[in-house]
């Protein structure tokens, strides 16, 4: 019985469900589709670094002797779709089944389950993950709220990660108050090397350049692993050289060092090249070893084990409503600074601006500076979550819109975070060396050389005084506005109002 088997671009391990029964005379399918490039319109790196992983491990498979049907972007006959280039092979080979493994995103998944091509589909559990998306329901049904934490200690339970017997290494079970200190100005930061681009990827780039030109980003510095032995050289030296230094550092920002202590491998997690699991054995190691620190090695692991697969539980729980959520009923448009990195706002400057160089930036600088303003400004939900979507090479909308809704803008009005991540200048300035070289003051509250997001930061806690104002965590701030009479209130909501709408929409 001939069956077909498809691969995605972010399915590209070997052991991945749908390969793991591979017999001789089957056939793997693997497409580049329009409409996965532009649904919508992706980094150019991305859209690199996806086409040229599938391309190395298409090359990969046949090297091992596996039948790879690969239809390329600009192939004639091109249907533009999964499904339809799926179709068209099952035609093509006269398949008598097809096998998939589920897609990482609900409107593909909604696709595959909708499409008929006369033979059986078989859609599998994608099991690189290391929670299913049934034991997360399962977890998920005996809560009223849906904390990371306690899923996170589940995981430890259940992985045995970090563990002595039944209780966690060190005797606790995160190190997060030893994990938010500055940069030191002396501080040396790890060499970091990129993968000159061989010609299969020289050739995605040209293809790139003039079929997306458009499209959000810089090609040039292009430098991503795109095949696993690459990406565990990228893993080997984080661990090596950035690990023992990644948790005290790791919500540290510096001027012109997008990856500081950070592994920079969620693209390779996120498209296969590399797995959960063997990420968090081989960190785990390096604190049996003795090589790294505790603080360290936990903050990564809860990163992996706890909140990767802790969003993606979110995801698949709460979908396709969770896209719609809006708490704070935020409308405003995204204001084209996101697009151009073109602002007087140093911090917002730097992670836009290494975000178009390099389709990347860390956590910190994601929710504490670009998700903030969003915050702080109204900005539609729909519009920030889509701008995350396209400008990184590591988001999927599995792990980026739970992401976004939840933790970065409070659109699910509190299932994923306990409060609003909302911040002045004040944490900014704590955390890197952004404002000393600011054109604005990050110790005035108000006034045109005031830093934006002082102003931003109470307005935004004044018009969303009867959704917030009852959260316990949020009571000091609310105690201070209680102190201020309405002239003042107005006079913030007005300095906001006239910074805002200032801006190049």
């Amino acid at each position: 019985m001939r069956c077909l088997r498809l691969v995605l671009g972010d399915q590209l391990t070997r052991n991945v469900a749908s390969l793991q029964d591979y017999e001789d005379g089957d056939v793997v399918v693997m497409a580049e589709v329009a409409g996965e490039t532009t649904y919508v319109k992706h980094h150019k790196q991305k859209i690199v670094f996806v086409l040229s992983a599938m391309r190395h491990f298409a090359e990969e498979l046949r090297a091992e002797g596996i039948a790879v049907d690969y239809i390329r972007l600009d192939d004639a006959g091109n249907t533009g779709s999964i499904t339809g280039e799926l179709q068209r092979a099952v035609a093509r080979h006269q398949a008598e089944r097809v096998i998939v493994t589920s897609p990482g995103e609900w409107r593909l998944l909604a696709d595959l389950k909708a499409f008929d091509p006369g033979v059986p589909v078989e859609i599998r559990e994608d099991d690189r993950f290391l929670a299913s998306t049934a034991c997360f329901a399962a977890w998920a049904a005996e809560r009223k709220v849906l904390r990371m934490e306690f899923f996170y200690r589940e995981m430890r339970r259940e992985t045995d990660f970090l563990m002595e017997g039944d209780a966690p290494a060190g005797g606790q079970w995160n190190f997060d108050h030893d994990n938010r200190k500055r940069l030191p100005k002396a501080q040396a930061l790890p060499p970091r090397f990129g993968f000159a681009p061989d010609q299969l990827t020289r050739d995605v780039m040209a293809l790139v350049r003039a079929r997306f030109a458009d499209h959000f980003g810089d090609l040039d510095s292009f430098e991503w692993a795109v095949t696993r032995k690459d990406a565990l050289r990228s893993l080997d030296d984080f661990l090596r050289d950035a690990l023992p230094n990644f948790g005290k550092y790791q919500d540290a920002m510096a001027s012109g060092e997008p990856f500081v202590f950070h592994a920079v491998i969620s693209p390779y997690l996120n498209a296969g090249l590399l797995t959960a699991r063997e990420v968090c054995i081989a960190a785990e190691r390096e604190y049996i070893e003795k090589r790294a620190p505790l603080n360290a090695v936990e903050g990564f692991i809860r990163q992996i084990l706890g909140w990767r697969e802790y969003v993606r539980g979110v995801y698949w729980l709460k979908m396709p409503d969770y896209a719609e959520t809006n708490a704070l009923n935020a409308t405003r448009p995204l204001p084209w600074l996101y697009w151009s990195g073109e602002t007087d706002m140093h911090c917002m400057a730097e992670a836009i601006g290494q975000t178009k160089r390099t389709a990347y930036s860390h956590h910190i600088q994601r929710l504490m500076v670009t998700g903030n303003f969003a915050l702080l400004a109204g900005i539609a939900p729909k519009e920030i979550a889509e701008w995350y979507l396209v400008v990184y090479a590591d988001a999927f909308e599995w792990v980026e819109l739970p992401n976004v809704q939840g933790m970065s803008q409070f659109a699910d009005g509190g299932l994923l975070a306990s409060k609003p991540y909302a911040s002045s200048g004040a944490y900014i300035d704590r955390m890197s060396d952004f404002c000393p070289s600011c054109v604005y003051d990050v110790k005035l509250k108000s006034g045109p050389k005031a830093c934006p997001f002082n102003f931003l930061y109470w307005a935004f806690l004044i018009r969303n005084a009867a959704t917030l104002r009852g959260n316990q965590r949020m009571a000091m701030p609310y105690r201070t506005l209680a102190g201020w009479d309405e002239g003042r209130k107005a006079a913030v909501i007005a300095e906001a109002d006239a910074f805002l709408d200032g801006l190049d929409v």
